[in-house]
């Protein structure tokens, strides 16, 4: 993950999750598109884990896919970072 978000000029500053979804708190220049970056993620996290663990990825499949076609996104430039990072890392990591 850190390294797709470099090839963006982005910083991962935190990562975590849960058994169904993860977390990731990235700062990113407002050049960047979102949905070009998320798409990225998702794509080498996919293919690395399905090299990783073949057997295991199976049962987490979107039917041929590993992640959901969606993702959610929200500003958090109010609010202070350790808050967010607090969140973030509060959250159970992925199995």
């Amino acid at each position: 993950m850190r390294d797709v978000c470099a090839d963006f000029g982005a910083e991962l500053r935190e990562f975590n999750g849960e058994a169904d979804h993860v977390h990731l708190l990235v700062h990113y220049p407002p050049k960047v598109a979102l949905a070009r970056l998320v798409g990225s993620l998702k794509g080498v996290s996919a293919r690395r884990l399905r090299q990783e663990f073949p057997d295991h990825i199976n049962r987490y499949l979107w039917g041929e896919h590993f992640w959901s076609p969606s993702y959610f996104a929200a500003s958090v430039g109010g609010a202070p970072l350790t808050v967010v990072k607090q969140y973030i890392e509060n959250q159970k990591r992925p199995d």
